[in-house]
């Protein structure tokens, strides 16, 4: 009997060595409260009993290590005296829940959602890491017939295995425009699936991690997403019609790339350009005085739309009497002598030419009409549009080089981790600027922003957990306190600042008292 006794005393002692302590254990609704005004993102934990959540505590003990800083899990036991009342405070029974427990998230000191994603690891990673986000990629049933790519040594293994024809999605968190159409090719007009019955493999990599900065060299993936074909093992072209919808993809590499007939080279079609070489090039432009040059790349989709609006133009300007000009085209993948003399890196690029001279590089010209107004008036491009950094505002932009530095004599600082082609990035920045202009007079608080994208930043990223943009973290004296996963509108920016400033006040006059 004694022996009994003995333990049920020790058994809570024993649950309690087996959770972290990275989770915070509450009963009380005053230690409750203050949690959720003091944190913004909190994945809270109900329980029927100390014993019923037990797995739950296991596998959130890892997560909390994994979030540790971005977010904070907490366990309420509804089962104990302090817990239960709690409990019926807040208005949750687990007991009513098959298992005996119920997840439940917070966001900026309210109730945000009840967890209902799966109970794994990583999915409770990801959820913690961006609450406001979309799923997991792999999560969503209807992706079910995507193969999703987890690592280079399982990225390499299916180019070696798979024998059918492979259209290898490479992409970044930030984007995820393709992803509905991209798993929904595998389906029918009448909603079923049908992938296993088609010529092809769906696949899907995030490859946004530096770890995969060479696979993204070796593939020339400059922008999210990439989409590569790849036949027995080899990659054979890029993908780019950026407008693709489920029924463009199916119907461009899943029924039969290979049995379409074969696209005639621009420069073996019946064009009115002018089809330059390396060897061609320079007495080319000796004997046109003025040229304008399209450096372009057949697999590049944009380049594919340009085509048909540079040939109506030449057509045109080649019947003038008094032509002012020339058009020619030189494809940059094979004759790469010109592409790397004239420092091109992306397509297309077009330059206008004066008595063999560069003269202007054209960006803005795409469509015939322009590029026929071009060359009867050829004119310096307008500037391009200024950067965010470029732009005056009181956002304090930073680099690797003085990031810490800036950071240390700040009390707080709201740090923006981006790039500059992320649309969620773009979105966010006129209220970011906002923000950082409300709080400008105050010495001890910064808006900071750091463009990954750019130099030694990607390594600065790398160091400050960026997994995704945009990212944003806060910091106290330049040390990390925590992730803001908040909204990201001016409220959202405003408010999280307005917030801190209000646990500080709240600090001072809890000093006060205990003097």
């Amino acid at each position: 009997m004694l022996l009994l006794l003995l333990l049920v005393w020790l058994l809570p002692l024993l649950d309690a060595v087996k959770v972290s302590p990275l989770i915070e254990k509450v009963s009380d609704h005053k230690d409750f409260k203050k949690l959720l005004r003091t944190r913004t993102n909190v994945l809270v934990l109900y329980t029927k009993s100390a014993t019923s959540g037990e797995s739950q505590l296991k596998l959130l003990s890892d997560v909390a290590q994994t979030v540790k800083g971005q977010g904070t899990i907490a366990w309420v036991n509804c089962g104990d005296s302090e817990g239960r009342k709690l409990c019926k405070k807040v208005k949750v029974d687990p007991g009513a829940k098959f298992g005996g427990f119920e997840m439940l998230h917070y966001k900026d000191g309210t109730f945000h959602m009840e967890y209902n994603r799966p109970a794994t690891f990583k999915s409770m990673v990801a959820f913690l890491k961006d609450p406001s986000g979309p799923p997991l990629w792999e999560e969503n049933p209807e992706a079910k017939d995507v193969l999703h790519v987890e690592t280079e040594k399982d990225f390499r293994k299916l180019l070696k295995k798979e024998e059918r024809p492979i259209l290898m999605m490479f992409y970044a968190p930030c984007k995820s425009f393709t992803r509905s159409d991209f798993h929904s090719t595998s389906e029918t007009k009448s909603g079923e699936h049908c992938f296993p019955k088609m010529r092809g493999v769906l696949a899907g990599m995030n490859v946004h991690p530096s770890e995969f900065d060479g696979l993204k060299q070796e593939y020339n993936v400059k922008g999210y997403p990439t989409f590569c074909y790849f036949e027995k093992g080899k990659f054979l072209h890029h993908y780019e019609n950026y407008g693709a919808t489920s029924k463009d993809i199916a119907s461009d590499w899943l029924e039969g790339p290979a049995a379409k007939d074969p696209e005639v080279p621009w420069s073996e079609s019946d064009s009115p350009v002018f089809h330059l070489t390396d060897e061609s090039f320079d007495s080319f432009l000796e004997e046109h005085t003025a040229a304008l040059i399209m450096f372009y790349a057949p697999w590049c989709g944009h380049c594919k739309k340009m085509k048909p609006e540079y040939d109506e133009a030449a057509e045109v300007l080649n019947k003038a009497s008094d032509s002012p000009g020339v058009l020619a085209a030189l494809d940059a993948t094979v004759h790469k002598a010109a592409g790397d003399r004239f420092k091109i890196s992306g397509f297309p690029t077009v330059k206008y030419f004066v008595n063999g001279e560069e003269k202007y590089t054209l960006p803005h010209l795409r469509s015939k009409e322009k590029i026929i107004e071009f060359m009867h008036n050829p004119q310096a491009p307008p500037p391009p549009e200024q950067s965010w950094e470029e732009k005056p505002s009181s956002v304090s932009h930073l680099g690797f080089e003085d990031f810490r530095e800036a950071l240390k004599k700040k009390k707080h600082a709201l740090v923006m981790f981006y790039a500059p082609w992320c649309p969620h990035c773009k979105n966010a920045v006129p209220h970011f600027t906002t923000a950082a202009e409300l709080f400008k007079e105050d010495r001890k608080i910064v808006y900071a922003a750091v463009d990954c994208t750019k130099g030694q930043n990607h390594e600065l990223c790398k160091q400050e957990g960026v997994e995704g943009y945009p990212t944003f973290n806060h910091y106290n004296y330049g040390k990390f306190s925590e992730r803001y996963n908040g909204d990201r509108g001016e409220a959202g920016f405003i408010g999280f600042m307005r917030s801190l400033r209000g646990r500080d006040q709240e600090k001072v006059v809890k000093k006060k008292d205990e003097l």
